[in-house]
Order: structure tokens, then sequence, then C-alpha cells
């Protein structure tokens, strides 16, 4: 089987490099000349482990091909993925379909009428209705065009977590499809069949469903990890330990230990994005969405919330000298998007004298943004908290969990740690000399 895959971006990139390890022949298509030239070179664009070698491996065995012009894949190919972006329209928190019907026209004006039928399927998280969309705009762009008879469009939303999504791709809990005939049914399930050793659950369903499926999965998980957190305030008013309670909370097989984390707030190119979406899809249908509301509102005021604790550790402010260790969103991955980075680290700089940052993937993206103006960068953990009063652990990257303590301590001249990812044991920590500041468990 021949795919098309347009858009090299995180999903695109990573679904054409596993499909290719599934055995099919896999062209990943984008009109970023720059990007298509360094991946042909064995350049990837995006901090993934693993991803790199998956995709010289498949490269070397030409399974995986990449291009700038789709039409001279086109005719051979039995399916095309629509995997470009659809990021948030800042004048109404809805997502932005235009990289998606730009996709739609150029796939219109490339179907051939004499031709197979085409299967056009979105790999992009899009609002509910977007194949039906999708399909009326290309009837109204190409008029000769027969639905079924020329093409059909398919859901097929993406899972993937950032720093594990190779695993999460070969290995997923479940893969949605929302086809609607048997000629779309009969390609999805020859796309997966690879995943029936594993006995992956594959749900079949109509389009608008598996569209809504993907927003409840993340609004439900960004609504766990916003509980957790105002859980953990509770537990700093009542003297309770927040990893016992959400270890005793986990532990219930209908809650699951999952996303129970707390930490500075949700971010990264999925949950912010999704949930304002999710909102405004229920708003125009008419429903209410009020706890998916409360949970963008209550992750938002989180981050403030994370910088008047790290003001009040460290008071008075004015003169003393900062650390910031990690700030992409999680560890594992160089996105910075909606990272809580990019309201806490700004705060300090109003206040504090002197910043440090190190991220050991997030710094060369981070580099060439305003919301890190006037910070310095540092090569490694060390020489970033030499001579500074106090460490903010951001990100929980590994190297961040076993640090030389010791050696941290000759180096601050303040010894104190806000530590925003409850990476350390507070009673550890006290008993090297350390003022620890952690999430819901206390001073």
């Amino acid at each position: 089987m021949n795919i098309s895959i347009i858009g090299t971006g995180y999903v695109g990139l990573v679904s054409g490099a596993c499909f290719s390890e599934f055995g099919f022949n896999v062209t990943c298509i984008d009109k970023d000349k720059n990007k298509i030239d360094n991946l042909n070179d064995g350049l990837i664009p995006i901090y993934e482990p693993s991803l790199e070698s998956l995709v010289k491996k498949n490269v070397k065995a030409k399974r995986l091909f990449f291009s700038t012009n789709l039409s001279e894949h086109f005719k051979n190919s039995d399916v095309i993925f629509i995997a470009v972006g659809t990021p948030t329209n800042p004048n109404n928190n809805k997502a932005d379909l235009k990289y998606v019907f730009d996709v739609a026209s150029e796939v219109a004006d490339l179907i051939d009428l004499t031709d197979k039928p085409k299967l056009i399927v979105t790999k992009s998280t899009v609002p509910v209705g977007t194949g039906k969309k999708i399909e009326s705009y290309i009837l109204n762009y190409r008029k000769e065009l027969e639905l079924g008879k020329n093409f059909e469009v398919a859901s097929n939303p993406e899972f993937l977590r950032e720093g594990s999504a190779i695993e999460d791709f070969m290995r997923p809990d479940r893969v949605i499809c929302g086809a609607e005939s048997n000629f779309a049914k009969s390609i999805l399930e020859k796309l997966y069949r690879p995943l029936n050793l594993r006995e992956t659950p594959i749900l079949f369903s109509k389009r608008e469903t598996a569209e809504l499926i993907k927003y409840a999965a993340n609004g439900f998980l960004a609504t766990k990890i916003t509980f957790i957190n105002e859980i953990s305030d509770i537990c700093e008013k009542v003297g309770a330990d927040i990893q016992e309670v959400a270890k005793g909370i986990g532990l219930d097989g209908r809650i699951g230990s999952k996303f129970l984390h707390p930490g500075p707030g949700f971010g990264g190119s999925c949950f912010p994005k999704d949930t304002r979406a999710l909102s405004e899809i229920a708003r125009e249908a008419g429903s209410n969405s009020r706890i998916i509301d409360s949970v963008i509102q209550v992750n938002e005021s989180r981050k403030i919330n994370m910088v008047k604790k790290i003001k009040n550790a460290l008071k008075p402010l004015e003169n003393k000298s900062l650390s910031i260790l990690g700030i992409t969103f999680k560890p594992n991955t160089d996105d910075m998007r909606e990272s809580p980075s990019l309201v806490i680290v700004p705060e300090l700089v109003k206040v504090v004298k002197n910043i440090n940052v190190y991220d050991p993937a997030g710094m060369p993206i981070a580099k060439n943004m305003k919301e890190f103006t006037g910070v310095n960068w540092k090569n490694n953990t060390y020489e970033c908290v030499k001579n500074t009063d106090g460490i903010v652990i951001l990100t929980e990257w590994n190297e961040f969990r076993a640090l030389d303590l010791e050696k941290v301590k000759k180096l601050l001249n303040q010894h104190v740690i806000i530590d925003l990812r409850n990476i350390y044991k507070p009673s550890s920590m006290i008993e090297l000399g350390f003022k620890y500041i952690s999430v819901g468990r206390g001073s």
C-alpha cells in the first residue's frame, strides 16, 4: 500500500516513519523546501526519542521518502493523510482549518476522474464535522467530482504523547477510525493490520464520533491534571501530602494513576489548544461545557500562582539571582508551545536581578522567543546554578533527578530549591540543608 502524508510536523513525521516501519511505502510531503531538504539529508526537525534512527532505517530501506510535490506521488497513493497544523485562532479560540482546506484544494485538483477513488484521512486534530466540511468543500471546488466514485473522507485522530510518540504509535491503547463506507473501512483495516498481532483494539465509528473522541480524551486528561493541581493546593493548606493522595486515589481502578502528577499547569501542543477548541465546539452546539471552561481558567491561573510561590520562597527578590532548570512543557521534547515557562519566566524577569536558564533540548527554540528576553543561557545544570540564590525546577528532565546536591550546595549563594515537579523528597533535602519548596507537600 502506498501512503502520502501531507505535513511533516510532529504528527506527520512520526506517523510516516511508523507506517513505513509497518512495511508500507510512505511519502511525507511539505511545502517547506528547506525542511524537506534537511529530511532527505537525515536531519530531523523535531526532538523525539528514537525518531531519527527510525527515519534513517526506513529511508535506507526505500520505504520512506520526502518531497515538496504531491502531484508526483498522488496517482500511486492509496490513501492521503492530512497532518497539517490546526492552530488556535486567536480571535475566537476555534481551531484554524486554513491549512486543512489548502490541502483539500490541492487534492481536489489532482483527482483523476478515470482512476480509482482516493481516501482522504484527517490525522490532524479537527473540530467535529470537519470531515463533512471537507467533502462539501471538495464537491463545490470541483463540481465534476462525485463522493464515493472519486474520493471519500475518513477520520483517524492521533494520540501521540511527545517524548514517547514512537511507542504510542507502534503499541497504542487503541486506534480510532471514523469511516462512512466499506471502502474507507477496508483501507484503514489494511493500514492497521500489523497491530492485530498485539490485539490492539481498533474502534470503527461515525466520522463525527471519531473527531469528538480526540477532543474528549484530551479534555478528560487535562481535567485530571487540573483536578490534582487543585487538590495539591488543599494539601498545602491542611498538611496533607499530594503524592500520597495521588497514589491513594490512583490505586482505584476507576480512576487510575496516570496524569495525577501536580505541577505548574499543563502545556504543549494539544491540551491547551484542544480544551479551548472543545469549549467552542460545545458553545456552537448550544451545550454547556462548564467543566472544560473551568479547566481552562484554572490552568491559566495556576501558572501565576506558581510565580507567587517562587516569590514567597525568595523574598525579597530585588537583588536576587535565580536559576531555572527546564523550560519545555515536558521532558524528552523540545516543544515550547504553551509551556508554563512562557508565563513564569517573563514574570520573574520583571522582579529578579539575574536569571540563568538551562534546558537539555528547548534552548535552540527558546532563544528566539520574546518571552525569554533578558535571561542568561547556560550550557549545563551546574553552570546554570552557580552563584544564584535559588533554583526553580520547571521541567522534570531525568538529568535533574540525580543532581550532585553537595556540589549544587557549594555553587549556590543561598540553599533554596523550588521544585515545581516534586522530583526530590522533602526530608532528604532538609537533611542536606536546603530550604526546599515543592508542590502540595508543605515546606
